[in-house]
């Protein structure tokens, strides 16, 4: 009834793809100066948008790209864009939002998508639903993603614990190192789309 091979194999991508470690830094930058409470709810929201993305992209994927006629290289190039304004925000500075917005924003972007429910997670998940033409292997597949959400949604959690101890001097390194991360990442994706466009053309 359940195919242990298929969770490992999936849940193991997720991890590497949406790396729980790395994106500890970039949401304490993030989230820097709100208070805890909006900040654990913030790690919740961004989980949720994360997992609410990839559901919809796991049940509906293929007919989404095929509608919008959207390609998958298309898809990292636009996310890696996105990812580069906003890394550019937090090496520069400014982060800040308007305040009615700034909580909201930042959960669903960058955390939620495309920093969580990246192209890179998004196409895994859309091929580990097709591949799996049995009950168990969907149980599976589904059991993988919630449970890398989880992880995910701890690792935020609990970093926040970090905030108490390094103060906010170390608030701003943590800033602009997570702005370097997320250009190197941003760059990589957009890398990437490319080189996916010159290889299909």
């Amino acid at each position: 009834m359940f195919d242990v091979a298929v969770f490992g194999s999936l849940f193991l991508t997720l991890f590497v793809i949406m790396d729980p470690p790395g994106i500890t830094p970039i949401f304490l930058a993030l989230t820097a100066g709100r208070p805890a409470k909006t900040q654990r709810k913030m790690a919740f929201q961004a989980v949720a948008v994360a997992f609410g993305v990839i559901a919809v992209f796991g049940v509906l994927g293929q007919q989404i790209l095929g509608y919008l006629h959207v390609s998958v290289p298309a898809l990292m190039i636009a996310g890696g864009l996105l990812l580069l304004l906003i890394a550019l925000d937090l090496l520069t500075g400014k982060t800040d939002e308007p305040t009615q917005t700034k909580d909201v924003n930042v959960a669903l972007v960058p955390l939620g998508m495309p920093l969580l429910a990246g192209p890179g997670a998004i196409v895994s998940v859309i091929l580990a639903v097709q591949h799996a033409d049995t009950f168990a292997s969907q149980l599976s597949v589904w059991s993988a993603i919630i449970a890398m959400h989880l992880v995910l949604w701890v690792a935020m959690r609990y970093s926040l614990l970090i905030i108490r101890v390094i103060k906010d001097g170390g608030v701003v390194l943590v800033t602009r190192l997570a702005g370097m991360m997320l250009s190197a990442i941003a760059v990589q994706q957009i890398i990437n789309g490319v080189t996916q466009v010159i290889q299909g053309s």
